[in-house]
């Protein structure tokens, strides 16, 4: 199967890649050899290309820098979705797009969980941007899978790489304890995205995170146990930790829909732990 990612040196692209590489014939590409806010670049690239599907890795991911950077996310995250759309449609290629629970406000009561159906309502330019990426995904092709994910970490920079190196140099860190949500590993994502394609389940809109929920504080003191760090882990709330955008509340995403389709994802501290062995090889 010939397959197109874009946002190759991503951190989800490069565990997509690795899922998929030894079925299929990727064509991989970075922002310099397709940049997905050119039109024309697009339809041209996707045209020449002629795949059996598309998979959108490429994102506007930092979520404080996008408040000062509202153009730039709003070309990667909106428009480069909405060209990769109209190029899909052209040549009637399933697009598959990875988008994020900050779409929501995070305002949820934290006992309750987002499904897939509930309006958006974001109140960052991170999020506002995804929602519009989304929209204009729906409005442009009929056949996409947008998957929503959370919280996410894999090769590269992520939340769990840094809580390792802190550990190791601190004896103590604070870390914010009123933030619920799913840890994600990168590899389980690209597993749920090849499990898609495989079983060809209903286009339309998922969630897909790894199972069972936590907070940052949990999370890390989780990384620490796992890794055998003994630095100490004091919660603290938002409020004592402000940052340029906003964070959520409430990033619990149901995953009962893509679950209903036979989709296999395992739990978070499952994830974290084959994560880890690998990380202090």
């Amino acid at each position: 199967m010939k397959i197109l990612i874009t946002g190759a040196l991503g951190m989800l692209a490069h565990a997509v890649i690795d899922e998929l590489k030894d079925e299929n014939e990727l064509i991989c590409t970075d922002s310099k050899e397709l940049d997905i806010t050119n039109e024309e670049k697009v339809l041209e690239k996707v045209s020449n290309i002629n795949p059996e599907y598309i998979i959108n890795c490429a994102a506007y991911t930092a979520v404080d820098k996008a408040e000062e950077e509202k153009e730039l996310a709003e070309k990667v995250n909106s428009i480069g979705p909405k060209n990769l759309a109209k190029a899909s449609k052209k040549i009637d290629c399933p697009l598959i797009h990875i988008s994020t629970d900050y779409v929501f406000n995070g305002e949820k009561n934290v006992n309750e969980s987002y499904k897939e159906e509930e309006a958006v309502a974001p109140v960052t330019i991170y999020g506002k941007t995804k929602a519009e990426g989304e929209k204009n995904i729906q409005e442009n092709c009929d056949k996409y899978y947008i998957f929503r994910t959370a919280w996410l970490y894999g090769e590269g920079n992520n939340f769990v790489r840094t809580m390792l190196k802190l550990g190791k140099e601190k004896e103590e860190i604070n870390v914010v304890a009123d933030q619920h949500g799913s840890p994600t590993y990168a590899v389980d994502l690209a597993r749920i995205i090849k499990q898609a394609i495989n079983k060809k389940i209903p286009y339309g809109i998922y969630h897909t995170t790894n199972q069972g929920f936590t907070t940052w504080y949990d999370f890390t003191k989780k990384i620490f146990e796992l890794a055998n760090i003994s630095c100490k882990v004091n919660p603290v709330t938002s409020e004592q930790f402000i940052r340029p955008a906003k964070r959520p509340q409430n990033s619990k995403l149901s995953k009962e829909k893509i679950l209903n389709q036979g989709i296999e994802i395992p739990d978070w501290e499952d994830a974290l732990k084959r994560y880890i062995v690998k990380e202090i090889k």
